[in-house]
């Protein structure tokens, strides 16, 4: 009995020594029907990387459960979870997306308008007719207008607008970096969600050190850490 117990170990201890052996996954990387080079590919368990050649052609050492991730600055970077399958066959096969085209500069020519003319009388006319039809000064009852919209609209001479410019930059480095199919298959997330998460991204403060050294694999990490914040924040019951 123990001969038999002793020999059941030692070929289930075999078998897990050979399937944890790291071995040669061969693939081919393309967009559509053009195959691509140059393309990096990184083995992000093993800490590896190679490049495919001018045929899109690579091959890289892998174990089974290994993350690939396949990027290149043109392309949405993609990632993938190594099976025992792929590397059976060894004729892994990826296809990436292309990303929008980006223009860098925009010149817009001066445009000019007609200018309004209003005196002082005419405002004043106009801010007295407004002030009469609105109910909430007289009765106090509210019919969800703005007060004193007019003079929102035309500030006084003297007195200039407050413009709050929104700091969009940490959403346009997440954007151009991963593709739709990031949020929906591996984070989760609804496309409903999308603009909530990235608020919630970009209200932490590490999301600014990213804008300093932007790199796609600590964007990444970024995302998938702060996305185990925001799916324990959406289970946690409503008061």
């Amino acid at each position: 009995m123990k001969v038999k117990l002793l020999t059941t170990i030692s070929f289930l201890t075999y078998q897990l020594s050979i399937s944890q052996t790291e071995k040669l996954l061969k693939g081919k990387v393309r967009s559509e029907t053009i195959l691509l080079k140059d393309v990096e590919v990184i083995n992000k368990t093993a800490q590896t990387s190679t490049r495919t050649n001018n045929l899109g052609e690579f091959s890289i050492s892998v174990k089974a459960q290994d993350s690939l991730i396949f990027y290149s600055k043109d392309y949405f970077f993609t990632r993938l979870k190594i099976t025992t399958k792929d590397i059976e066959n060894s004729n892994l096969l990826v296809n990436m997306i292309l990303k929008p085209e980006e223009l860098n500069e925009v010149v817009i020519n001066q445009v000019e308008f007609d200018k309004v003319k209003i005196s002082a009388d005419d405002l004043a006319d106009l801010l007295i007719s407004k002030k009469a039809k609105d109910l909430s000064w007289n009765t106090g009852v509210s019919d969800n207008s703005i007060r004193e919209a007019l003079r929102i609209s035309f500030p006084l001479k003297g007195k200039q607008k407050k413009t709050i410019e929104v700091d969009q930059r940490f959403k346009k480095l997440v954007m151009a970096s991963c593709s739709r199919a990031f949020f929906i298959n591996d984070l989760k997330i609804k496309p409903e969600e999308k603009e909530l998460f990235l608020d919630f991204c970009d209200a932490d403060p590490r999301s600014k050190k990213l804008l300093e050294n932007s790199n796609v694999l600590s964007t990444m990490d970024f995302l998938y850490a702060k996305n185990v914040e925001f799916q324990k924040l959406k289970s946690e019951p409503k008061n």
